[in-house]
């Protein structure tokens, strides 16, 4: 008797018959899971800069810029190794090749880098942000670990006492016509507000 119904395991086999070569890949969720090598990524990106400067600070001979487009191919292909293939796969779509009968002129060629560059230093930002942000959950979380080691009714701030599952709340307000005495302790009637010794 056939039983209907979808299978638990990752074998499962897709209607058409034919099973996967590979595994389905799981998308990535880190940004920092997208550069493999990011101390690689980040040498070819520094280079890169200095080799923009290099470019506004002079004009280039044929020469000079016929060796530009082999290093700019060069960091390319470099790069692609260090970072994960979504990223490859952006960086191709984005930088455009130059063309192969002709040597670029040098606003082409700073066009290119100046595109590259960019294009790392947003990479870098989304890192920095994606390390900021762990950072951030990390001390909130042992900040909440901190308050769940004190007793509950603890008063961390004026009105803010905490909980008995350890979380902050609002202290209740004393209810008008309440007994403000402690239990156990006998008010004395004798003496008013003021300072003891």
């Amino acid at each position: 008797m056939p039983v209907e119904g979808t299978t638990l395991d990752g074998d499962a086999v897709p209607e058409d018959g034919h099973t996967p070569s590979e595994p389905a890949k799981l998308k990535r969720t880190s940004l920092q899971d997208l550069v493999d090598e990011p101390a690689k990524v980040m040498r070819i990106g520094t280079m890169i800069r200095q080799l923009l400067e290099e470019v506004k600070a002079a004009p280039l001979d044929d020469a000079a810029r016929g060796r530009l487009v082999e290093i700019h191919e060069r960091s390319i292909k470099e790069l692609e190794d260090g970072l994960a293939p979504e990223l490859v796969a952006e960086l191709e779509r984005i930088s455009l090749p130059f063309p192969d009968n002709a040597t670029p002129s040098d606003a082409e060629l700073r066009i290119a880098q100046a595109q590259l560059v960019g294009w790392l230093e947003g990479l870098f930002h989304g890192i920095q942000t994606a390390i900021a942000a762990q950072h951030a959950a990390r001390e909130q979380a042992m900040a909440q670990m901190q308050l769940r080691q004190l007793p509950p009714g603890t008063v961390i701030a004026p009105g803010v006492v905490i909980g008995e599952h350890g979380e902050p709340q609002r202290a209740k307000a004393p209810q008008p016509g309440a007994d403000t005495a402690q239990p156990g302790r006998k008010e004395d009637s004798d003496h008013g507000p003021g300072q003891y010794l």
